[in-house]
């Protein structure tokens, strides 16, 4: 066979062909594209009408979009009077970002992701990796960077990655890492505070528009498809709606999107609170991200004069959302750590008592935001919060306060625990007796599940198995120097836990726990205590942290018959995908048959320096599950009855 010989003129011809005709095929791309958008907009639309718009010359009218939008003034948006200074870490992930190393779940390292950017990238097995990173939060940092030091590299590098994003991420089967409701609802917020913020830079071209805008068109009709009722998911499903609708009026169908999103959240604010004021899925960061989904697009609504969408009640079920954190922080201004929640940092929440201080004309919450030297100190030291189960009694507002917090409520779905009964200790600037914390999402099934489990926490339970959900609250009834609390949980199907908590003189607790019904088996009370090391006490059924310095915790129930102390398996995780073992215990009794009486009487008592001297007796035969019940303090000589009658 003889070679194939092609004519130099022909190599020429495919030559031009292949690199001309791409080009084409590019330009025929954007004018499909351009095309697109017009056929999404409004052309009657207040603004527009003075822009040339046309179907046919693409190029005049991107540039003519281009124009009209960096100059339009009619849209107002909150990150237009932040000055907020960007961060270390800001700065970090900004510069990061620039070389395509990008921030996902930020438990995690920051991952390369490739010079050709592979947006579905999973560098750890945890799922919720890919779904942050595109939720792409390095572009906010990004953006703060840009917007302080005016360095166009920021600038250029989001345009580029924008375009890249929105060409590799179609919304279909094979892209779901990016287009669950969550990620785009998140999107749908973020991606209009950036385009506020690079919407001057030349770099932000007529190309950039159109597939910036083409994007958030395909972003709020998804949206609009889904609608995940009384869960977060559906705030932020809505909050992305409704600020693409509001800073996007051009589109002939913002009005229809800003419709439904203010639907959505004027329903879901009644679905989602409780009238104590706490979301409905009990655990304190989603609550407190639920203050913002539902407050900043009533504020973006607001600074646009459409805030006349919201009822007054609206901002008074936000207002009452903001004293939980108030009502339920431990002294220094941590978590508890019910659900999947997370302890955070002393001081977290003083920014946002400031502006809820300022937003409400609230003296207590500007009190917490200047630690006391500003405002008023709050009228109560004990709360509660009947229909969501939680309740606290400190004994001051001091940072070194003694602090119990304590759970027995309704079933929140994925992000609560099946706890009830559970409790957290504070006292010194000491988290005591800390919550297990809930460690990962998803990614480490078992870990998830180890932390999810009812005898890694503070309460009851038979046989070692998980409790149900069906609380009732008993009694309520703080005082000067006592304060009462009884809760009780249907905990199983043939077993009721009561609990009464005694906060005594302010300064250490009792604990009375029943287990009520026919159950058979082994009747445990759990208690775990702060990393660290713990003396164990056989033989008089008691057990105290030993730290060197600071506050401890004593805890001792009352002797019986066949009583028996164990140690236990404990963890606690205070970070995402980070846990620490520490002292973990049970006290035991071996129910034998369905009439038997179960009932542990227990002193929790933090102190600073010596053990207490404090015994404690039941008074009378009270049957257990009776409607009154007494008991004898003996401290250092001195006696007092506390108790209670139902």
């Amino acid at each position: 066979m003889k070679p194939l010989r092609i004519n130099r003129f022909v190599l020429i011809i495919i030559l031009f062909c292949f690199l001309f005709g791409n080009g084409t095929a590019q330009v025929n791309d954007f004018s499909l594209e351009t095309q697109k958008l017009y056929s999404r907009l409004n052309p009657e639309y207040r603004g527009l009408g003075k822009v040339k718009l046309s179907a046919v010359n693409s190029e005049t009218t991107a540039k003519e979009l281009l124009a009209y939008f960096k100059t339009r003034t009619s849209v107002k948006h909150p990150i237009q009077n932040n000055s907020e200074t960007f961060t270390d870490k800001d700065l970090k992930w900004a510069n990061d970002a620039l070389t395509h190393i990008f921030v996902g779940q930020p438990a995690y390292e920051s991952h390369f992701c490739g010079d050709d950017i592979d947006w579905s990238s999973r560098p750890v097995p945890d799922n919720e990796w890919v779904w942050q990173l595109n939720r792409m939060y390095f572009w906010n940092a990004m953006a703060k960077v840009y917007t302080q030091s005016s360095d166009e590299k920021y600038a250029k590098e989001w345009c580029n990655q924008l375009m890249d994003w929105t060409q590799k991420n179609p919304n279909d089967d094979k892209h779901k890492h990016a287009w669950r409701s969550i990620e785009t609802g998140i999107r749908g917020y973020n991606w209009t505070s950036l385009y506020h913020q690079f919407i001057q830079s030349p770099n932000f071209t007529p190309e950039v528009l159109i597939a910036f805008l083409n994007s958030c068109y395909d972003h709020a009709e998804f949206l609009m498809t889904k609608y995940r009722s009384k869960s977060n998911w559906g705030l932020m499903e809505a909050e992305g709606m409704a600020f693409i609708a509001i800073n996007f009026p051009e589109f002939k169908d913002a009005e229809k999107w800003k419709t439904e999103a203010f639907r959505r959240l004027n329903n879901e604010i009644s679905i989602q609170v409780y009238p104590d004021g706490h979301q409905r899925e009990l655990a304190i960061g989603y609550h407190l991200g639920c203050i913002g989904w539902f407050y900043r697009t009533y504020e973006l609504a607001k600074i646009n004069n459409l805030e006349n969408a919201f009822p007054e009640s609206y901002l008074k079920t936000i207002e009452k959302m903001c004293e939980v954190p108030m009502k339920l922080g431990m002294p220094d201004g941590t978590n508890v750590q019910f659900g999947d929640a997370w302890v955070g940092t002393p001081g977290q929440h003083k920014e946002k008592y400031l502006m809820w201080a300022e937003m409400f004309n609230r003296d207590d919450l500007l009190f917490l935001a200047t630690d006391g030297e500003k405002g008023i100190e709050p009228d109560n030291t004990a709360f509660a919060l009947k229909e969501s189960g939680l309740y606290s009694m400190r004994s001051s507002w001091d940072k070194n306060a003694v602090c119990l917090v304590l759970k027995c409520g309704p079933d929140g779905g994925g992000h609560c625990q099946p706890d009830n009964g559970t409790f957290e200790l504070y006292a010194g600037g000491r988290n005591l007796m800390p919550d297990a914390g809930s460690y990962i999402y998803s990614g480490d099934p078992e870990n998830r599940a180890w932390f999810r489990q009812t005898k890694v926490h503070q309460t009851l339970t038979l046989n070692g198995e998980n409790t149900k959900y069906a609380p009732k609250l008993l009694k309520w009834q703080p005082g000067r120097n006592l304060d009462i609390l009884v809760v009780e949980n249907k905990s199983y199907i043939n077993l009721t836990h009561r609990r009464a908590v005694f906060f005594v003189d302010k300064r250490y607790f009792v604990i009375v726990d029943e287990a009520i019904g026919k159950g058979i088996g082994d009747i445990d009370i759990h208690f775990q205590l702060a990393p660290g090391n713990a003396n164990f006490d056989y033989e008089n059924s008691s057990v105290c942290s030993k730290f060197d310095r600071g506050w401890n915790v004593f805890v001792q129930t009352l002797k019986q018959k066949d009583l028996k102390l164990e140690e236990e398996e404990g963890q606690v995780s205070f970070e995402y995908t980070k846990k620490e073992p520490r002292s973990a215990f049970c006290y035991r009794l071996k129910k034998q048959n369905e009439d038997a009486a179960i009932r542990f009487v227990t002193i929790v008592a933090p102190y600073e320096n010596e053990r207490p001297n404090i015994k404690v007796e039941v008074i009378g035969n009270a049957k257990v599950g009776s409607s009154k019940l007494q008991l004898e303090i003996s401290e250092n000589g001195k006696k007092k009855i506390i108790g209670y009658t139902l």
